[in-house]
């Protein structure tokens, strides 16, 4: 997968990187700022999250209500991420109308308000979604496992933030991590669609070219070495619901690390491959996945899913299992250790492999395919690592061998290396949403 894209640096420190698209009269525009939930020190998790909120609030020019009026008068669409190591915003245009996307992130970088009423009536929104999630089973044991799972690295804590903290937060502490992150020097632009790359590269320069870079503090996931986990955990989280849940989290490579494709090619084996395009993508069915044949199939489970994402750190390979109702978290769990250790003791096939490639080049593929996705990726590969790691992906998979395979499973999937969770519902309702 080699497609030609202008990749520079201004003298600011912003990075652009363009790619030319000329099949639809369309422009999918990403800014994206090296900052998530890892830069965030003890009493300000979720402040990352919160900025992303408060940059929808309008500037000078551009006020609150102003801004979603026009997007959508120009038949277009935007939205915005915060993840662990990156938050991002993005609209897609028709191609004539991409000037108002320029001139709004460019004004949006420096100019947002922060007005103190704002920044309260958001408080009570995020308090609200927080509070929504732990009415949900599944977030309740994600929180708990992620949160047993890192000693001192801020993967520990959940992208939305800590009750208490999002209730002390002030907007002087919004405001001051605004300025110390949304900065030419912290930021990429991608881009993809119908333009000259040379001109929208002229437009930008015009745009970014007037704002200085501003010195970076040392980052406080750098400043926490993560040991090696020290033995299994196992924990059990109660709450509403008629449900049982488990989820199983091992430390995972970080997407730059050699390990990640053969990772990559054992979570296709075992679930069905997950998609790495957090914006969007196809489905692809886990039915001949090794767990939904040996939990699902003997009715020991309902459902099984894995989950590896790409990150800037090692995070977790999580897989969660919903338990069949006639079956104890005990039983279930006894079958998913068979699988792991068959994986570890047994050579995969060459065909079982091809298989879980295939499936994985196919998800990989449909997460890649529109003038938005591929704007995506520009960008989001290089949070991680960089544009070559997209370009590569597919050949690096494919060099996966059973011996790989085998020495990953021996040395990453064992009991010492991971967390066990169990959710436990109490049987009411509780207002919870079952899947």
């Amino acid at each position: 997968m080699s497609d030609p894209t202008l990749k520079v640096q201004l003298s600011n420190g912003l990075t652009v990187h363009l790619k030319e698209i000329h099949t639809a009269p369309l422009i999918s525009h990403w800014i994206w700022y090296r900052v998530g939930s890892r830069d965030e020190p003890a009493g300000l998790t979720g402040v990352s999250h919160w900025v992303e909120h408060m940059q929808f609030k309008g500037t000078p020019r551009y006020p609150a209500t102003v801004l979603d009026r026009a997007i959508s008068r120009e038949g277009g669409m935007w939205n915005a991420f915060t993840y662990l190591d990156w938050t991002t915003y993005f609209e897609t245009l028709p191609a004539d109308k991409i000037s108002l996307a320029l001139e709004l992130e460019a004004d949006r970088m420096v100019n947002s308000l922060f007005d103190p009423e704002e920044v309260e009536s958001e408080r009570t929104v995020i308090l609200a979604e927080r509070e929504g999630h732990e009415n949900e089973p599944l977030f309740r044991l994600g929180e708990a496992v992620q949160t047993a799972s890192f000693r001192v690295h801020p993967y520990r804590h959940e992208i939305i933030g800590d009750k208490e903290d999002l209730r002390r937060m002030t907007r002087d502490d919004l405001y001051r991590h605004y300025r110390t992150y949304y900065n030419p020097n912290n930021a990429l632009i991608a881009m993809a669609g119908d333009f000259e790359a040379e001109a929208m590269l002229q437009r930008l320069q015009e745009l970014y070219a007037p704002l200085s870079a501003v010195p970076l503090p040392e980052r406080v996931a750098a400043a926490c070495v993560e040991p090696p986990p020290q033995g299994e955990q196992q924990l059990e989280v109660t709450g509403p619901g008629q449900t049982t849940y488990i989820q199983i989290s091992y430390r995972s490579p970080a997407a730059a690390h050699p390990d990640f494709a053969t990772f990559t090619i054992i979570d296709s084996l075992l679930t069905g491959p997950s998609s790495l395009n957090m914006f969007g993508g196809g489905g692809i069915s886990n039915k001949t996945s090794r767990l939904y044949r040996a939990l699902v199939d003997r009715e020991l489970a309902v459902s099984v899913g894995g989950s590896l994402q790409a990150t800037l750190d090692p995070f977790l390979y999580d897989t969660i299992i919903t338990v069949h109702p006639q079956r104890t978290p005990q039983e279930t769990l006894a079958a998913y250790d068979a699988q792991i250790r068959r994986l570890q003791e047994e050579w995969v096939s060459s065909d079982e492999i091809a298989r879980a490639i295939k499936q994985a080049r196919a998800l990989f593929a449909y997460g890649s395919e529109n003038i938005t996705n591929q704007a995506f990726w520009l960008g989001y590969a290089e949070m991680f690592a960089s544009y070559d790691w997209f370009t590569g992906y597919l050949e690096n998979l494919s060099r996966v061998t059973p011996d790989e395979i085998m020495r990953v499973a021996q040395t990453a999937f064992l009991a010492q290396n991971r967390v066990v969770g169990v959710y436990l519902p109490d049987r009411s309702d509780g207002g919870g949403k079952e899947p």
